[in-house]
């Protein structure tokens, strides 16, 4: 009778342990899949962001003797941030896309810059319409990295968790990292533009 209900208690302690693990599985895939979920929108941002440049640069060389260096500088950047799409989310790849991301923005704010000294080319309808899309990506960008962020720290309280890390530890799901800023630096750079027609 002893070894009945042994058997029994083993019984019972299995399930409990697999329907524990299976329920910790299928909640790791969740918030596993939103954070990827996220970080497509952070990357879906950049690439509205790269997707306006060739549109500026359109616009912009139209312009009699503007700076061909500052044009060939932001091509190359908006290139390299583009070989660097990062699929799976991980800090090394954060750390590089935020380098090609930061280079393409120091870039457009130079050609910003620059454009002031064009007031045909500040009065160019087009050009105003570019302006007001690239603020816009600039915010929209702002936001998905937020969003990135919550989704990560969403993750991370239940993989370190008890007793969810020794589940995700036992099933490979291990703490994520987020954005963070570069030392010194608290805002997210922005591409500014200062509109001497207003």
């Amino acid at each position: 009778m002893n070894k009945k209900k042994i058997g029994i208690a083993i019984a019972a302690i299995v399930v409990i342990i697999v329907i524990v693990i299976g329920t910790g599985y299928n909640s790791f895939v969740k918030l596993d899949e939103n954070v990827k979920a996220r970080w497509g929108e952070v990357q879906n941002t950049y690439q509205r962001r790269s997707d306006l440049i060739p549109s500026l640069i359109g616009i912009v060389k139209g312009s009699t003797e503007f700076e061909r260096n500052t044009l060939k500088e932001i091509v190359e950047a908006r290139a390299k941030a583009g070989q660097l799409a990062v699929a799976e989310p991980t800090f090394e790849g954060y750390q590089q896309q935020e380098n090609a991301q930061g280079a393409v923005t120091n870039n457009l704010n130079k050609v910003i810059a620059v454009v002031e000294k064009y007031p045909d080319l500040q009065s160019n309808n087009q050009f105003k319409s570019l302006q007001v899309q690239l603020e816009g990506t600039e915010r929209r960008i702002k936001f998905a990295r937020k969003d990135f962020n919550e989704a990560v720290m969403d993750y991370n309280k239940k993989a370190r968790s008890f007793p969810w890390n020794m589940v995700g530890g036992l099933l490979g799901f291990k703490a994520k990292s987020g954005f963070s800023a570069d030392a010194g630096s608290q805002n997210v750079p922005e591409v500014k533009f200062n509109d001497s027609t207003k």
